[in-house]
This record gives structure tokens, C-alpha cells and sequence, in this order.
């Protein structure tokens, strides 16, 4: 509970919401809860779209990205929020065309992983693609890399591209980004 609450009033009422222990399936669970009306803010984790987007006709080349909201000049995997009445796979056609413009041949779940930090879901896919990149604003520069000389991150989609080097017979390296 250290993490400040995203929601500090009842969505259906007004009132403050307030950290409040009740009793649930699972047992005792403490959540931000309204005590006018009891709505119980249930803070899931959000599902998070992620492509290991391998360019087929560029001798299968990995493309990465690096978002023009992050520091430094770190890069990584395609990613995006899955929206309402899209499925997993549908919503990555659509980052992927987006943030990239490439067309998508084919798609296939690489796995799916926690990311804690963001109270996030990320579900990874190895998606093969072609075309003319062209990217969006919300990306700032884009690389293609040989799989071989690809470095994997030790969180959330670092762990997704490892798996899927290691499907390729490629023992992933890994690096630790420092601070930015």
C-alpha cells in the first residue's frame, strides 16, 4: 500500500475513498473502498501487449524501438494496451501497423508475464512481419538487430525476448540498464 492509489473518490458517488480490510473469497483483503456506497476499487492489473517483431524480409532482423517518452536511449519491444472488445491478437496487429506500420504475417504467443512495478500483464508474441517501417510519434527512433546480437533486460518484456531467443537455440546476454 506504499504506492499511491490511483483513484482517490468513489467513481459512482463522490466520497473519499478509503483503505478499508473485508473479508473476501480469498480471505481478508485490504482495498481503497467507499464506505457511502460500498464501491471496491479493485486495482487488477491491466493487460499489456507485447511483439518480438521479427522483419522476414529483412534476413530476420528484430526490430527495436525506443518510445520518445522514455530517458536515455533505451530501446525495446513493440508494446501497447490491449483495448476493449479486442482480443490479445487483434490488438497486436493493431499496435504493430501503428507503431510501425508493417504488415503482420503471423503471430504466435511467445508467454505471458507479471510486471509488478506497473501492476501490469504482459502477454508476448513473436510476431513476423514486413513492409517500410514508418513510426509513429510516440516512437523515437527504431533498430534492427541480428537475433544473435539482440540483450535482453532482466524485467517484464526482457524476459519474454529471452524466452523467445532460447526457442531460436540462441542463449540470450543480458544487461542491466542503469539509471536514466
Amino acid at each position: 500500500m506504499s504506492q499511491l492509489p490511483a483513484y482517490r473518490f468513489c467513481p459512482l458517488c463522490a466520497s473519499e475513498l478509503r483503505w478499508r480490510t473485508e473479508l473476501e473469497d480469498g480471505g481478508p483483503k485490504s482495498r481503497l473502498r467507499c464506505s457511502s456506497c460500498d464501491f471496491t476499487h479493485w486495482n487488477n492489473p491491466t493487460p499489456v501487449l507485447a511483439a518480438v517483431v521479427e522483419c522476414v524480409d529483412r534476413e530476420g532482423q528484430v526490430l527495436l524501438a525506443r518510445n520518445a517518452a522514455w530517458p536515455g536511449r533505451l530501446f525495446g519491444l513493440i508494446t501497447g494496451f490491449m483495448e476493449a472488445g479486442e482480443s490479445p491478437e487483434q490488438g497486436l496487429r493493431r499496435e504493430v501497423m501503428e507503431e510501425t506500420a508493417l504488415q503482420v504475417e503471423s503471430l504466435d504467443l511467445i508467454g505471458v508475464y507479471d510486471f509488478q512495478p506497473m501492476n501490469q500483464v504482459i502477454i508476448a508474441y513473436h510476431v513476423a512481419a514486413r513492409g517500410e517501417i514508418r513510426l509513429s510519434p510516440e516512437l523515437a527512433e527504431a533498430k534492427l538487430l541480428a537475433p544473435q546480437k539482440l540483450k535482453c533486460w532482466p524485467a517484464g518484456t526482457g524476459q519474454a525476448l529471452a524466452q523467445w531467443l532460447r526457442s531460436r537455440g540462441i542463449e540470450p546476454q543480458w544487461f542491466e540498464p542503469g539509471p536514466a
